[in-house]
Order: structure tokens, then C-alpha cells, then sequence
């Protein structure tokens, strides 16, 4: 295996084409394609499933893939300080689901470290693409929460993956609302005072399993529901068709305002939030800083 060979399959990926990547690479297909054959037949597997629209990775492949990045990036760290002796600057990323606190913590972050020596990156995204993320080394850790219906299917996902959870605190469960919805200044409301109006949910894309819904009661029969992708479109939502969704209770004002509000829910559920990391991976300098920012909110659990 040699580093010529992961800059090839990587660069395969990233096209989704051999011919594409030989133009890439200034080598010729044959070559290309008899170079990544070559790994197979070493590695024992196949990293790409060739097709007549071009090549995909193979579940083997993507994990493959994810420790081809992480060499080469350190390679080329390495070849920056020592060989052409640059500056470099060190790069820290976190993937999401759509947490407020998440992306508040980050930004601290980043003030406290700033940006002239460290290059960061923020994914508030889907529950796969969180886990898929932090497997492919694309993040360092990745932000979501387990509860008792999750866990057991959830657990078995990260293991699957080479990941692990580790739990920051608990919470109950809370409906977030427009600060002038007509339920807004209840002390509580129910699942029954909530049917009237449209459920926000975030669409988790292909993968749309129970298990990895952003949302608690996901197998809860609501009469009225609304699947978005962004934070954004669920808070304008919100407003405009006076929506809820059902969170963890914790809101960040400097981020999202003051127009909304997190009234308790009647029904007893609870929320573990955490974070996901490669098992046996120690964390880094600024994934360990970005956890103790996490930990700050557990006093701000309702």
C-alpha cells in the first residue's frame, strides 16, 4: 500500500468516475484502474463497485476511504512542517443534529482559540450523516442525544461503526413554540393540547429509520406533521403556521432571539444528550475544550 495508491482511490471517490479521476490525476485510466486493483487484491476487498455509470463504494470502501483521508492529511501535516517548513494551521470540525447549544458552544470555541491558527468547520445536519461523519474522520466528534427507545438500536449503529457514545446530561422533553403561540404561556402542555397543530420534524433524508429521528415520540401518531431540512425553515415555520417541535428545553437567545419559548410536555419522556467519537481515539485539544463548553449547558437543563 503505498500513498500514490490512497491518493488515487480518494480522488476516485471524490469523481465517482475512473475517467474522470485518470483526467485528474494526469494518468491514464488503465493505469488508474489496475493501480486500485492492485490495493484490492491487497486489502482483500473491494473498495469501489464498478458500474456503467460509474464507479461506488462499498461499505468496505467507505470505512477504507475514511483512513485513507486521515493518512494523507497527515502526511501532508507532516510535509508542511518538516519538508516545505509552512505555517500550519490546525483544523478541529464537530458534526450536529439541529442543536442551538451545539452551534453556541462551537462559536466559543472559536473565539477562544480563534482563526489565525486554526481552521474549523460545523455540520448541523442529519442523525446518519452525523455518525457517517465522525466514522469517516470528516469530524472529530458529533453532537445527538439516546433515550430509552433509541439506545438499544442506536448503540448497536455506533458499534457497527467503530464509535461510541459518551453522555454529557439528561433532560426531559420540551414543545418549542413561537413566543405567540396561542400554547406559549402555558406552565405545560400535552400531546393532546399539541394535535391541533403541525408537528416540525427534520427529514433524515434516505434513511428515514424511528431510530435516528431528531425528535423524541417519532413513532407518536400525529395528526399533522411537517418535515423540514434547516433550522431556519422550522423556526419561520414556527411562526408562520404557529408549529412545534420537541426538543431537549435548552435555548440559546444570542443565536435564535427571544421570539421563542420551551413549555414543558406532560408526557414523561427523557433525553441523554452526548457526543460520538472512533472508539479507542483519544480526544484532541480543542474536541476535549468543545466537550467542557458542552458540559456548561447541563445548568441550563429546565
Amino acid at each position: 500500500m503505498t500513498l500514490q495508491q490512497l491518493r488515487y482511490v480518494t480522488a476516485v471517490a471524490d469523481s465517482g468516475s475512473m475517467n474522470e479521476a485518470a483526467k485528474t490525476l494526469y494518468v491514464s485510466q488503465p493505469s488508474l484502474s489496475g493501480a486500485v486493483k492492485e490495493l484490492e487484491n491487497e486489502i482483500g476487498f473491494e473498495i469501489f463497485k464498478r458500474t456503467n455509470k460509474g464507479v461506488l463504494l462499498t461499505p468496505d470502501g467507505e470505512e477504507f476511504l475514511g483512513y485513507a483521508r486521515q493518512m494523507l492529511n497527515q502526511y501532508q501535516l507532516m510535509e508542511d512542517r518538516f519538508i516545505l517548513r509552512t505555517r500550519v494551521r490546525k483544523k478541529f470540525s464537530v458534526s450536529m443534529q439541529h442543536y442551538t447549544f451545539a452551534v453556541k458552544a462551537f462559536v466559543e470555541l472559536v473565539k477562544q482559540y480563534g482563526m489565525d491558527e486554526y481552521e474549523f468547520a460545523a455540520y448541523e445536519t442529519k442523525t446518519g450523516e452525523v455518525i457517517s461523519n465522525v466514522r469517516n474522520f470528516r469530524s472529530e466528534v458529533g453532537v445527538l442525544y439516546e433515550n430509552e427507545f433509541n439506545r438499544q438500536a442506536m448503540n448497536k449503529l455506533l458499534r457497527e461503526n467503530n464509535l461510541e457514545f459518551h453522555a454529557l446530561f439528561t433532560c426531559g422533553v420540551y414543545a418549542y413554540l413561537w413566543k405567540d403561540h396561542p400554547l406559549a404561556e402555558k406552565e405545560q402542555v400535552s400531546m393532546e393540547d399539541l394535535a391541533e397543530y403541525p408537528c416540525l420534524t427534520f427529514d433524515q433524508g434516505d434513511t428515514p429509520s424511528f431510530f435516528l429521528a431528531e425528535e423524541v415520540m417519532s413513532t407518536y401518531d400525529y395528526k399533522r406533521v411537517i418535515r423540514a431540512n434547516d433550522r431556519a425553515t422550522v423556526l419561520n415555520l414556527m411562526v408562520g403556521l404557529n408549529g412545534y417541535t420537541l426538543c431537549c428545553g435548552i435555548i440559546c437567545e444570542e443565536l435564535n432571539g427571544s421570539d421563542y419559548r420551551a413549555v414543558p410536555l406532560v408526557e414523561q419522556e427523557c433525553m441523554e444528550i452526548g457526543y460520538i467519537k472512533r472508539s479507542g481515539m483519544a480526544l484532541g485539544p480543542l474536541a476535549a475544550r468543545y466537550i467542557e463548553e458542552l458540559r456548561k449547558y447541563e445548568t441550563l437543563v429546565y
